[in-house]
C-alpha cells in the first residue's frame, strides 16, 4: 500500500502570541544595545581598610548607570594569594606595594594600569574612655605602661602588621612587646578587638580609627618610623572590559575624590 504525504501548514499565531514574541525581540535587542545592561559587574578585591570608602564609591558608580560592582574585602596578603590561585577578580587594591609587587612579579597585573593612589597614617588606639598615657619616645617603657595584649595585623604578613612592626622596631619597643602582640587577619579585625576591650591597645590606620566611635587615638606614629603607607590600584590580567573605566572613575572622578577625603585618606594622585 502506498502512503501519500502532503505538507500541512501550521496554524497562524494568535495576535496575543505575536505581540509577546515581538516584545521579547525588542527586549533582547535593547539588552544587547544598552551598555549598562550589557556590562558585567566589575569584580574588586580590596584591602579591608578601604571598605567604607569603596562601598560609597560603588554607589556613585551605580548612579552613573553601571552595574553594581562585586566587592570583596580582606587583608591584601590573602587577596593577592587568592588572585594568584585564579580567583576571578578584575581590580586589586592593596594596602601596600609589597603585595601588588607580589602579583606583578607573577604576571597577574596589567602593568600599565597600576597607580599609587592613596596614603594613610599609622596610629596607636585604645578603647573609648580607657586612655593610656603614651609618649612617642624611644626611652618610654611602653611594655610597662599597660597590661594585656596589643592588637594589629599579623606582623610580617598583613600590611598594617608590617608597618606596625617597622614602627615598633624604630621606636625600640618591638623586643619588649613582640610576645604580647595579637596578629589578626586584617586591620578591621584588630579594630574590632580594641572596640570590644579585648586588647587595651591596638595599631591600625587613622582611617579605621576615624570610622569608629568606640576607640580613640592615643598617638600617631612618626612617618619616618615605617615605610610610606601606599595603596596601589591595578587591573588584574584578563580583566573585564569595563574595568579600566571603573579604575578611571576611582582615580579621577570628583565623587571618588570627595569620598576618599571624607574618610581621611591622602590622595597621592590628583
Amino acid at each position: 500500500m502506498r502512503y501519500i504525504t502532503r505538507y500541512i501548514p501550521p496554524p497562524p499565531y494568535e495576535p496575543a502570541v505575536m505581540r509577546a514574541l515581538f516584545r521579547l525581540a525588542l527586549l533582547t535587542l535593547f539588552a544587547l544595545s544598552s551598555p549598562a545592561l550589557a556590562e558585567a559587574p566589575v569584580r574588586v578585591f580590596a584591602a579591608a581598610s578601604l571598605t567604607n570608602a569603596l562601598n560609597d564609591i560603588a554607589r556613585e558608580w551605580e548612579k552613573a548607570g553601571h552595574p553594581k560592582p562585586s566587592l570583596a574585602y580582606a587583608a591584601s596578603s590573602a587577596l593577592a594569594k587568592q588572585i594568584e590561585a585564579g580567583a576571578p577578580a578584575d581590580v586589586f587594591a592593596s594596602a601596600d606595594r609589597t603585595w601588588m609587587d607580589y602579583l606583578d612579579d607573577r604576571g597577574r597585573i596589567m602593568k600599565d594600569t597600576r597607580v599609587d593612589l592613596l596614603g594613610n597614617e599609622l596610629v596607636l588606639i585604645a578603647p573609648k574612655g580607657k586612655r593610656i598615657p603614651i609618649r612617642m619616645e624611644r626611652s618610654f617603657d611602653i611594655a610597662g605602661a599597660f597590661s594585656g595584649k596589643l592588637c594589629t595585623g599579623e606582623p610580617g604578613v598583613v600590611p598594617v602588621g608590617i608597618y606596625a612592626k617597622q614602627s615598633l622596631e624604630a621606636m625600640g619597643w618591638w623586643a619588649s612587646l613582640k610576645g604580647r602582640i595579637v596578629g589578626t587577619d586584617d586591620v578591621r579585625t584588630a579594630l574590632a578587638f580594641v572596640e570590644r576591650g579585648e586588647c587595651p591597645l591596638g595599631i591600625v590606620y587613622s582611617t579605621d580609627a576615624k570610622i569608629s566611635s568606640k576607640v580613640e587615638i592615643l598617638q600617631r606614629f612618626p612617618q619616618n618610623t615605617h615605610k610610606p603607607i601606599v595603596y596601589p590600584f591595578a587591573a588584574v590580567k584578563d580583566a573585564r572590559p569595563e574595568t579600566q573605566a571603573f579604575l578611571r572613575f576611582v582615580e579621577t572622578s570628583p565623587a571618588a575624590a570627595a569620598i576618599f577625603d571624607r574618610y581621611g585618606f591622602t590622595r597621592l594622585k590628583r
